[in-house]
């Protein structure tokens, strides 16, 4: 009598928690739906425009982007403990190692959000705890990011430059969001040293991002002028520039608001001259970025471009140039700005609530959660 062959065991995973299944392929670039919910209620919340009914709307949008960050650290933490192989292989990919820089700034997005709009909801004392559990924690995350991932980029990475991207900004814009954000906290602290040392302190991610964002840009553009357009699902990402931008001229602009009283005379009127000289050029910039990146994104959707996790792309970095704008026209008092400032908001809430949707339709069916094509 012939004896069967045992049948091969099923993974670890499969066998104890069938639901840790879906999780397998939930990489580190969905934190980017969660960032590109939070600058929703960001933004709006600081529109110059009266609307009955925005500020309660940009709660809800804030309270959506906390429930989502919740879930997200959970399905995550799922996957790290079930398929470390697939998160390890992660970390060694080039392409998906950079998304790691997202969550940090999914984590400073929604702590931002709180005290922004939250607060309403919960209460100042609440919304300021909350907030400063995650700005340390995305804080701490996002300098870790900036250095581990240009590192393995470095080492263990082998890239070739037609593979440069602007995916590769990631992990060095995480300490531009914290610069940004930072602020928020200010008034909170005790006067004195502890005010002046995060105010300082954010400067100091500032022009820590700025600069690695000043090496990586030349190389990416460089590849789309030699190389031609990038791939059709990789086309969203062309809108990931705008954040060291966007952010960068919002991070300036909260220094030229929390400087006075924190700061000695006369830095603190410097950092309002940095404000509108830094800013006004960058946005320039920015807005030249938006058309050449919007120009080749209607040319990938008349080829067939479908919709991927990339669409995201479309959300957060749009949101920044929003508070961007807000920032210069308080700094100015120029209307452009303010009318600047709608427009992109505009902009803003129509990517959201396509890449939203589109995502919860993935969702359901199963299609975004699948392993990739080969």
């Amino acid at each position: 009598m012939v004896t069967a062959a045992p049948p091969l065991p099923l993974p670890v995973a499969e066998v104890r928690r069938p639901r840790a299944a879906a999780v397998r392929h939930l990489g580190p670039n969905w934190y980017a739906s969660v960032m590109g919910t939070a600058i929703v209620a960001t933004a709006g919340a600081g529109l110059p425009a009266v609307v009955p009914g925005l500020r309660t709307a940009c709660a809800v949008v804030w309270a959506l982007s906390l429930i989502m960050l919740v879930a997200l650290l959970g399905a995550r933490a799922l996957h790290w403990t079930y398929h470390r192989d697939q998160a390890r292989a992660e970390l060694l990919d080039p392409g998906m190692a950079p998304f790691y820089g997202c969550v940090a700034m999914a984590l400073l997005a929604v702590g931002g959000a709180t005290v922004v709009v939250g607060a309403d909801w919960i209460g100042t004392r609440a919304a300021v705890v909350l907030d400063t559990v995650l700005f340390s924690a995305g804080t701490a995350v996002g300098l870790t990011v900036a250095v581990a991932v240009p590192y393995l980029m470095v080492v263990r990475h082998r890239i070739e430059p037609n593979q440069a991207t602007p995916v590769w900004l990631l992990p060095v814009v995480s300490p531009m969001v914290s610069a940004a954000l930072g602020p928020l906290l200010v008034p909170h602290l005790p006067p004195g040293q502890a005010r002046e040392t995060l105010l300082l302190a954010c400067l100091a991610m500032f022009g820590l991002s700025l600069l690695a964002t000043l090496l990586m840009l030349p190389l990416i553009f460089a590849r789309l002028i030699t190389g031609g357009p990038l791939p059709l699902a990789m086309t969203p990402v062309l809108f990931l520039v705008l954040g060291p931008l966007g952010q960068s001229t919002t991070a300036v602009n909260k220094f030229a608001d929390s400087a006075p009283g924190v700061v000695p005379v006369p830095y603190d009127q410097g950092m309002a001259v940095l404000a509108v000289l830094y800013g006004v050029p960058v946005m320039g910039f920015a807005l030249l970025w938006l058309g050449l990146a919007g120009a080749l994104v209607l040319r990938a959707r008349r080829r067939g471009m479908g919709f991927t996790m990339t669409w995201w792309a479309f959300t957060f970095p749009v949101g920044t140039c929003v508070t961007g704008a807000e920032g210069l026209a308080r700094h100015t008092g120029l209307a452009a700005f303010d009318a600047l400032a709608v427009g992109l908001y505009a902009l803003l809430v129509a990517a959201w609530a396509v890449a939203a949707v589109r995502t919860a339709r993935g969702l359901l069916s199963g299609e975004l959660l699948a392993a990739p094509r080969r």
